[in-house]
């Protein structure tokens, strides 16, 4: 008895129809499909399929073999599966996530500290704004991110990794763009394009500066998304307050400057579900004040270069 006797037996008892079963399903000739199905009754030694003017209908004892039937064949795709997972076995899976553009500063030097597991490891990597990336976080999905802290959200602890002061954007063009730094009271007449609630922290942070120096800000838009507010700003004359982190991602048309004073500063977390037990996830955390001090010191600024005459 060979396995593709039971496929096609199988096809056409759910079928009912030798041919359904080979136009639809086998994409084999009825005829020669008959003739598999009298060889296997053939070999069981009873009939298995009643033939009828409108199809077939399983007798007594091929209702018995069908369900025999299909359990061989499950056994057999699970030898099968077990074999490939012994040739084979399977990597260990970690998703890092990154609050969006994050992974332009920090995906480099997570990688080289992880460098050692990865060849055992399936990594893969999202970006996505800190709210998505934290509820990833708490069902599981994600094994670490950096994100903005949540206090709210359970069961997960936050490793401290960057403090990052809030700038202001605007065109290179903008009447404000020639100032050093901007006053709060110069950025209260201007219009802003503020984060929608897709940045929670970032807009607390925003609303509380204003709030400390007693300004009004004007908002012109709301936007949930990175690259569409850097292309309102170097289309419009508004202006935007974001984390430094995102000059990195600047086009040429678009600047930042400092606020003046008491900018509000943003912290970014490397978060993780408490629950995790990761190898991987472990190894990244044994290494977050080194991955910090590397990053750090890549984005500090090269040392002026001394003019000799």
């Amino acid at each position: 008895m060979e396995l593709r006797h039971l496929r096609y037996f199988i096809a056409v008892a759910e079928a009912g129809s030798l041919s359904l079963a080979a136009q639809t399903r086998l994409r084999t000739a009825q005829p020669s499909l008959s003739r598999q199905i009298r060889a296997l009754e053939r070999e069981i030694g009873t009939r298995l399929l009643e033939r009828k003017a409108r199809g077939v209908e399983l007798t007594p004892a091929g209702r018995v073999f069908l369900d025999h039937a299909r359990l061989v064949l499950l056994q057999v795709e699970a030898a099968r599966d077990a074999a490939l997972r012994a040739a084979r076995p399977e990597k260990m899976s970690f998703v890092l996530g990154f609050l969006t553009g994050q992974e332009m500063i920090w995906l480099p030097e997570t990688l080289r500290i992880l460098q050692d597991v990865m060849p055992a490891t399936e990594l893969m990597v999202l970006s996505a704004s800190s709210p998505e990336l934290t509820e990833d976080l708490v069902r599981g999905t994600v094994d670490a991110a950096f994100v903005r802290k949540d206090e709210r959200a359970p069961g997960l602890a936050y490793r401290l990794v960057a403090r990052e002061p809030v700038v202001v954007l605007m065109a290179r063009d903008h009447p404000l763009a020639a100032r050093r730094a901007i006053a709060p009271r110069d950025l209260a007449k201007q219009p802003l394009i503020r984060p929608s609630r897709v940045a929670p922290a970032l807009s607390a942070a925003i609303d509380a500066y204003a709030e400390r120096h007693g300004i009004r800000l004007k908002a012109v838009n709301e936007v949930d998304d990175l690259a569409m507010a850097i292309s309102l700003l170097a289309s419009t004359k508004a202006v935007g307050l974001v984390s430094n982190y995102v000059e990195s991602l600047l086009p040429p048309t678009v600047v930042s400057r400092p606020l003046q004073g008491d900018a509000p500063v943003m912290e970014l977390y490397l978060g993780y579900n408490k629950a995790n037990t990761s190898a991987v996830l472990k190894r990244l955390l044994s290494k977050v004040d080194g991955l910090v001090a590397r990053v750090s010191e890549t984005r500090r600024p090269p040392p002026p270069r001394k003019i000799t005459s």
